[in-house]
């Protein structure tokens, strides 16, 4: 496996190829990283895996300079898993001068639920992935890139990004990788304790009830389930930003009165101690 930190050592390993297949993260790498990998890697004729922790995605109070990085340790996984390139630009390699111009998503979908929470967190992710794509797959024919589902809006958002620039590029979404209790698999779960890391698994359990609830339920039982699944978490120590049903296709509300009647996915948020989580369930 070749590591390479600029885009132009990026792009001469890459002049060869036609079709990379490409994973981006922000590293500390787990299993679904891992499975994202696995499963690019016979879609292209190159495996390429990123590790960039993104300032633009962090607001001013959030974890940018705590966050894990163990690139040593997450080249050594992303070798054995096959990857053949691994670009791991510095600050100054991938953002050489302030990047004054971004990206910003439709506010339906990029100001809802995390948008809401995290507001401008959209729009730094849409900035750097689309920046990753230009170093990856300029003059490329054809590629394509792997997103987890675990964060559901921003496949999303990533998706209408591609869509809308015509970019020649397939997202591939990975389902999300939990542990034995159904934990999602998450960098961040490094920050809980052992005590919240028991704890941690409720979250997808609250999702499950929430979901079991919203498929015998009408449109205008939403708001008193989603509350309820709120305080359930507030009761036993969370602070939850939201517990919600949305229609898979554009994360708005549902229309149908029968909510068994379109496709759903539940979506949470919930901090545990000093630890956000994020998770959701199709349904």
């Amino acid at each position: 496996m070749h590591i390479v930190h600029t885009i132009a050592e990026l792009r001469e390993k890459l002049s060869d190829f036609r079709r990379p297949a490409f994973v981006p993260t922000m590293g500390n790498l787990h299993d679904g990283h891992i499975a994202l990998v696995q499963q690019a890697k016979p879609l292209g004729d190159v495996m390429v895996a990123s590790i960039f922790v993104n300032r633009l995605q962090f607001a001013p109070h959030e974890d940018f300079d705590s966050y894990p990085r163990t690139l040593a340790a997450d080249a050594q996984r992303l070798e054995a898993a096959g990857c053949n390139v691994l670009f791991a630009p510095r600050e100054k390699d991938l953002y050489p001068e302030p990047q004054t111009y971004t990206v910003h998503p439709p506010s339906d979908l990029g100001d809802v639920l995390e948008g809401q929470f995290r507001p401008g967190f959209f729009t730094g992710v849409s900035t750097v992935v689309l920046k990753l794509f230009s170093c990856v797959f300029a003059g490329m024919p054809s590629g394509v890139a792997a997103f987890g589902k675990k964060d559901y809006q921003q496949l999303m958002v990533v998706r209408r990004m591609v869509q809308q620039f015509a970019l020649p590029i397939d997202i591939l979404a990975g389902e999300t990788r939990r542990a034995e209790d159904g934990l999602a698999l998450s960098s961040r779960n490094a920050y809980l304790s052992p005590a919240e890391r028991l704890e941690a698994a409720e979250l997808s359990k609250a999702l499950k009830a929430l979901g079991a609830a919203a498929k015998a339920a009408n449109t205008a039982d939403l708001p008193a389930l989603e509350l309820q699944a709120m305080q359930t978490l507030a009761g036993r120590g969370w602070k939850p930003d939201y517990l919600t049903v949305r229609r898979r296709a554009d994360l708005m509300l549902p229309q149908q009165v029968q909510l068994a009647s379109e496709p759903l996915v539940v979506l949470g948020a919930a901090r545990l101690g000093n630890t956000r989580l994020i998770d959701n369930l199709e349904i």
